[in-house]
């Protein structure tokens, strides 16, 4: 063959080659195999396989049942995190905005874990005395930054900078930001804190991300979905009484007054109460490791981006006296203190009836 046909074919092959691999690839079409009648030899061989394995069908029935209850207890979490239809979501969140809100997890981390342990960071008080660092309000202002410039009718509140509403003051969807919940954990170098990312729909909480960057831990709720960590399908864990419950809080200090006595009241029934891992006992309770968690003092950045992960794993997330946990961004609210800041996180519908009636009672 002439050298120079031989190139051009191999040319030709290198450009036929390079266009397959950008194209991409076609869905296939769903093909649906006719069964056929089995033949004599084959029903001979598939009776000898039925009597080969019936000597271990005793083994193989105890693993088809738990492998059946564990399926049971995911179709009961999917239905738990769907709601009954006065709790079905009344918005369908669109996927770009939940791949959105894990581009502002990473975009966060990037920030917090630069400063993590890292000696030297300055920390200072706020008016409130509560600490913060340079990690919180970088880590902040990165993600306000990506909302301004992708979705500029948003609103926008956090921690650090406050509210800003959306073009032309819009809030209709608000994105709400805990860079670091959990401070003094990050600045002594504990790593249970977290970033917490919600988006509200007129107030209502309908995707959560509580992040922690150091362990590479991520949860994500979604109104109507089953929440994830990492991925997986996760469910909290029946609970028949409060004398059962292990409850977290992140302090005892965070109750005063007629709330630490109710709080001390809820305290003396569980079987355990725990301190100490600001957002991430949340996390522990959506995965079925912890039954309870009951706080008070908080900001609605504290909770919002839970609310969806509670739920969607199959909770229940409320406020003292059981309501729904709700926000609109108001900044006469926040300087009155007009907003729910004691909430109740729970596995079981029993458990909550219980913390209700103790913690929404008037002791003195």
């Amino acid at each position: 063959m002439c050298p120079r046909i031989a190139r051009a074919r191999r040319s030709h092959t290198s450009t036929l080659d390079a266009a397959r691999a950008r194209r991409p690839p076609r869905e296939l079409p769903r093909v649906v195999a006719r069964r056929r009648a089995p033949s004599r030899a084959m029903r001979g061989a598939d009776a000898r396989a039925s009597s080969a394995s019936s000597a271990s069908a005793s083994t193989r029935f105890r693993g088809d049942a738990r492998r059946g209850r564990r399926a049971t207890r995911a179709r009961a979490t999917a239905r738990a995190a769907m709601g009954d239809a006065s709790d079905m979501p009344r918005v369908v969140v669109p996927e770009a905005y939940v791949r959105f809100a894990e581009a502002l997890a990473d975009a966060a981390g990037e920030t917090t874990t630069k400063y993590f342990r890292a000696r030297g960071v300055e920390v200072e008080d706020k008016k409130d005395s509560s600490p913060v660092t340079i990690a919180d309000q970088e880590a902040e202002a990165v993600m306000r930054g990506m909302v301004t410039r992708e979705y500029p009718t948003h609103a926008i509140f956090g921690e650090e900078h406050g509210i800003e509403l959306g073009a032309g003051g819009a809030s209709e969807w608000t994105w709400v930001f805990d860079p670091i919940d959990g401070t003094k954990s990050f600045i002594t170098g504990k790593p249970l804190w977290g970033t917490l990312i919600a988006l509200l729909h007129d107030g209502e909480p309908v995707l959560g991300i509580l992040d922690q960057p150091v362990l590479k831990e991520r949860w994500i709720g979604v109104s109507g979905r089953v929440s994830t960590m990492n991925g997986e399908p996760i469910s909290v864990k029946p609970c028949e009484s409060v004398g059962d419950a292990y409850m977290y809080s992140t302090t005892p200090l965070m109750f005063e007054g007629m709330n630490l006595a109710r709080y001390e009241t809820l305290a003396r029934k569980v079987k355990i109460p725990m301190y100490g891992c600001d957002c991430y006992a949340y996390g522990l309770l959506a995965m079925g490791f912890a039954d309870l968690v009951v706080e008070a003092d908080l900001k609605p950045y504290d909770y919002m981006a839970l609310v969806p992960i509670v739920k969607g794993a199959g909770g229940y997330m409320t406020d003292w006296r059981g309501n729904a946990l709700r926000f609109t961004a108001d900044r006469a609210a926040l300087e009155s203190g007009d907003f729910q800041g004691e909430v109740i996180a729970c596995g079981d519908a029993k458990v909550l009836r219980a913390c209700v009636a103790t913690l929404s009672k008037t002791l003195f």
